[in-house]
């Protein structure tokens, strides 16, 4: 039996016309030239196809090399062919789910005949099979996923079948969430337009690279779908979203999806070119697709194609369509395959006859059959490899500050002066500095978000400028251009998920939601598509984004939405460096750890400490780092340990100093950072004074607290002298009314009782 084999594999960094790689482009005829299409590793796989061509045969149809034609048609069958194999494999149990992409293959194989491996980016959807095929993934590669072995390259058993990535491919890891991948996909087309004429560290683009997006009909109903549409449209960018419409998203009609098809829906956006075709008709595919694609390609904004497709088996293997729709709609679905479509239109052009054709299926199941028992023989997984590729957090040492430290700080700022005397500055004026610092030594570095710049550039100069509700980026504008600080769209699932894009692509984002109470929107995308990357792709992609949020209460007037604290959430989530500094040389050592990170960081400023002058400092050095994990003991004692984070750390400092008053000596320990958190501090501390009171702002249910005290009882049992106790918030929002306000977050005298309570025990 013959091999199947694949194209000929671009490598990571190689393009189009580069090593050796002959490009693939339309002539001014319709014709795609290049070695690609006559090449023997992407189409002789079952025999070549000039040994089946008779003289008389046409080497062209409709413009079309013949092998290609060929070629195509066997890879359709082959994907096929690889669903077939899996549902089988399903159902004895020896593939645990199965998803196909039965019905949209000769869509996706016309569309990559323009598309380009480790080229363009691609973001695709569970049912892209055929176009992966056809940038060059194998048989083999595909069925290991589906038996979950450790030789799969993608993720080594930890993503479900059909979810894609292929790093030399430029293919991202994707994940099962619908829709949530089109904004991380604006964001890729968004760095490559900043880093083409740029020379960046670690970042590479092409000036006629686009990036591909696709998903289903159903999945146009998402929100983030439609975010990512605006920004596309609004910066005229690089980007193609492919619709393939199959009629349903699981057993529920496009008609009961949407009032429209999606083609007519998005006329309303200036700019976006919209290309409507017959998905089943691979020629239509082809010359359409290519028009639509080269259109991208040559600079003139997004695009969409939305194209019909069929779906002749269930969703997936945990559905049976049977149960929705009756059998005349089967049966007419099944009398539209786009298989049997291409191989009649190949039949009738004389390009093969009919007993090619069934060789060319047959030979395929063979193949894949035994590609499947290679499959079936490889390697599992290790289960001691699963906490692998988590985090990659950065070994970093911290500098012992000197009594007057010489600041490194951007001249442009007119902080610089001040911070250059050493006089003390507040944590607001401190990330301002630090970031501009960051800023002018690294160009990946950007940052964006609701009112982060200082003006509109028509009147940048007429005004103060704005730079955050809290000023925190007042001045980046003016200093580095709006193409490194600028204002994003009200909406922060689109901040995060382009920030999440930029980030794939060797960017250092720096994303700020401007309100932790409105950071709910962006949930989907900090948990589902940043934290998941590293994990799901086994280490081989990354995001490196930082995300900026002011938090907290004791503002007065804040009330619930601009008051919450709410970290513990976030600690929950692998994958997520959670940090939490007090004072303002923390702030600056921690954000400069943040941006060393090749994972997502949720930078917390607390709102209230901004300004405070308890947390000032001197501006440090360069140099001072201050590493993830590591607390900071701000008082020393002997009686009792306060672990704390925040603005509850000055707090427990106050109650600590009245505590001296009667002699109970209380040490006090800044966490600083809550993913990692330093255990072995908190242990230390214990076993010093043999009792332990955990305070936070946050809920007292479910609060981080709950994590320290089960960790203590767990690990530091035979140090303590009594229980571990907490100090929290109530177990209710923060309310608009200052007295309310403070009955409900912990207060001085709070933590003061608390702790005379355990001292006494």
């Amino acid at each position: 039996m013959a091999r199947v084999t694949r194209r000929p594999e671009r490598r990571s960094g190689q393009a189009n016309g580069e090593a050796g790689v002959p490009p693939r482009e339309v002539s001014g005829n319709g014709t795609i030239t290049g070695a690609e299409g006559a090449s023997a590793g992407n189409g002789s796989a079952l025999g070549s196809p000039r040994t089946m061509r008779s003289a008389a045969r046409s080497d062209q149809y409709k413009g079309f090399p013949r092998e290609e034609l060929l070629e195509d048609f066997r890879l359709a069958c082959l994907s096929r062919a690889i669903d077939d194999r899996e549902i089988m494999l399903q159902k004895q149990s020896k593939v645990f789910f199965q998803i196909s992409g039965a019905g949209h293959e000769v869509l996706l194989l016309a569309l990559a005949r323009s598309l380009r491996p480790g080229y363009d980016w691609f973001f695709p959807y569970y049912r892209d099979q055929a176009l992966c095929l056809g940038l060059g993934v194998t048989p083999r590669e595909i069925l290991l996923q589906a038996v979950g072995s450790s030789e799969d390259q993608n993720s080594g058993g930890r993503q479900m079948p059909s979810h894609w990535g292929y790093k030399h491919l430029n293919v991202v890891s994707q994940t099962s969430c619908t829709g949530s991948q089109c904004l991380p996909a604006v964001g890729c087309a968004e760095a490559s337009r900043y880093i083409a004429p740029r020379s960046l560290e670690g970042c590479r683009a092409h000036g006629d690279e686009l990036t591909y997006v696709s998903l289903g009909e159903g999945a146009t109903s998402e929100g983030e779908f439609w975010e990512s549409l605006n920004s596309a449209c609004r910066l005229h960018l690089p980007i193609l979203f492919l619709v393939a419409d199959n009629g349903y998203a699981i057993s529920v009609r496009a008609s009961d999806q949407a009032p429209a098809p999606i083609s007519e829906l998005v006329r309303g956006y200036r700019g976006l070119a919209i290309t409507r075709f017959d998905g089943t008709d691979y020629f239509a595919s082809r010359t359409k697709g290519r028009q639509a694609i080269a259109r991208v390609r040559a600079g003139e904004g997004p695009g969409l194609i939305h194209a019909t497709v069929t779906r002749p088996y269930s969703h997936s293997s945990q559905d049976t369509q049977a149960k929705y729709r009756p059998a005349e709609e089967l049966a007419e679905e099944a009398s539209h395959d786009p298989i049997l479509r291409f191989e009649q239109q190949l039949l009738r052009a004389g390009l093969l006859n009919e007993d090619e054709a069934q060789a060319i299926k047959d030979e395929v199941r063979q193949h894949v059959a035994a590609v499947a028992r290679e499959a079936l023989e490889a390697a599992r997984p290790d289960p001691s490899t699963v906490t692998d590729h988590v985090l990659a957090i950065p070994q970093l040492e911290e500098l012992e500050l000197t009594e007057s430290p010489t600041p490194t700080v951007h001249p442009a700022d007119p902080l610089s002066e001040v911070a250059a005397r050493g006089e003390p500055l507040g944590i607001g004026d401190t990330i301002r500095l630090t970031l501009g610092e960051l800023m002018a030594a690294d160009e990946r570095i950007r940052v964006f978000g609701e009112d982060v710049a200082d003006a509109p550039e028509d009147v940048v100069e007429q005004v103060e400028g704005k730079g955050g509700v809290f000023g925190t980026t007042h001045g980046l504008q003016r200093t580095f251009g709006v193409a490194r600080c600028y204002n994003t769209p009200l909406a922060e699932a689109n901040i995060i998920g382009r920030g999440i894009g930029q980030a794939l692509r060797g960017l250092k984002p720096c994303a700020e939601i401007q309100f932790f109470d409105y950071i709910w929107p962006a949930m989907h995308q900090i948990r589902a598509e940043a934290a998941t990357t590293r994990w799901r792709s086994q280490g081989r992609f990354s995001v490196p984004l930082v995300i900026r949020v002011a938090i907290g209460g004791y503002v007065r007037g804040g009330a619930l939405w601009h008051s919450q604290c709410g970290e513990s959430i976030f600690t929950h989530i692998p994958g997520l460096i959670v940090i939490f500094p007090s004072r303002a040389r923390d702030a600056a050592g921690l954000l400069r750890a943040a941006f060393r990170c090749d994972d997502p960081v949720l930078f917390l400023e607390h709102k209230h400490l901004l300004r405070q002058r308890y947390a000032m400092d001197p501006f440090p050095p360069a140099d001072y780092v201050v590493p993830l994990g590591k607390a900071a003991t701000v008082r020393e004692g002997n009686h009792l340990s306060i672990v704390t984070w925040g603005a509850t750390v000055q707090k427990s400092l106050d109650a600590a100093q009245r505590l001296a008053d009667d002699s109970i000596s209380v040490e006090v320990l800044d966490l600083r950072t809550l993913s990692p958190w330093d255990k072995n501090a908190v242990a230390a501390t214990v076993a010093k004074t043999g009792k332990l009171l955990v305070v936070h702002e946050d809920v007292m249910t479910s609060g981080f607290g709950a994590e320290v005290s089960a960790w203590v009882a767990e690990h530091c049992f035979e140090y303590l002298d009594g229980p571990v106790e907490r100090v929290a918030a109530t177990d209710t929002f923060v309310a608009y009314e200052p007295t309310l306000e403070a009955a409900i977050l912990p207060q001085v005298y709070d933590i003061e009782a608390a702790a005379r309570r355990l001292a006494a025990f």
